[in-house]
């Protein structure tokens, strides 16, 4: 199973509807894959219960998520040249070896800027290589992501679906 995080909590963000997309394109290709959207956590559960080993919810959320993923698509905004701190303080907070070790993740950066999120990608993969994840080599980057999708949050440009369509490949078969 493949477990997409939409790696914000940020209300109606695009990275969801990126998400979502990656998701529609792996219900086509026939992959068991859900969608984690950081948004729809509980508010109290990052304090300092998350770190307790008998915090239910969070407990709960790993089991749901990550103990059973094989792999992982990690959608990522760009927040001040990095990633968003919900999802520093998410893989802080996991159980390391049951959520990630040895597993592997594909990485995808959004930003309505033109760079995509190259740092944040680069800052992700070190903090996964820590994590024992082995991260695929095919970073996506995708700028003015606001011109990228319509309304309904669904990629208009055939171009980008067709690279995105390529790297799902790529990951499937790694």
């Amino acid at each position: 199973m493949i477990t997409i995080i939409s790696a914000t909590n940020r209300k109606d963000s695009n990275t969801l509807k990126i998400a979502y997309e990656y998701k529609r394109l792996l219900d086509e290709k026939n992959i068991e894959n859900k969608v984690l959207s950081l948004q729809n956590l509980p508010k109290n559960l990052f304090t300092d219960m998350m770190y307790d080993e008998d915090c239910a919810e969070f407990t709960e959320l790993q089991a749901e998520y990550f103990y059973p993923a094989e792999k992982f698509i990690f959608i990522t905004p760009e927040y001040n040249g990095s990633i968003p701190g919900i999802l520093k303080v998410l893989l802080d907070a996991s159980d390391m070896k049951k959520s990630f070790f040895y597993k592997k993740a594909l990485l995808v950066g959004t930003a309505t800027g033109r760079a995509g999120n190259l740092r944040g990608l680069d800052h992700l993969t070190a903090i996964l290589n820590n994590m024992r994840v082995n991260v695929h080599w095919n970073k996506l980057p995708i700028s003015k992501i606001d011109l990228e999708l319509n309304e309904s949050g669904i990629f208009h440009n055939e171009d980008t679906l067709k690279v995105i369509s390529k790297q799902l490949d790529d990951f499937i078969a790694f």
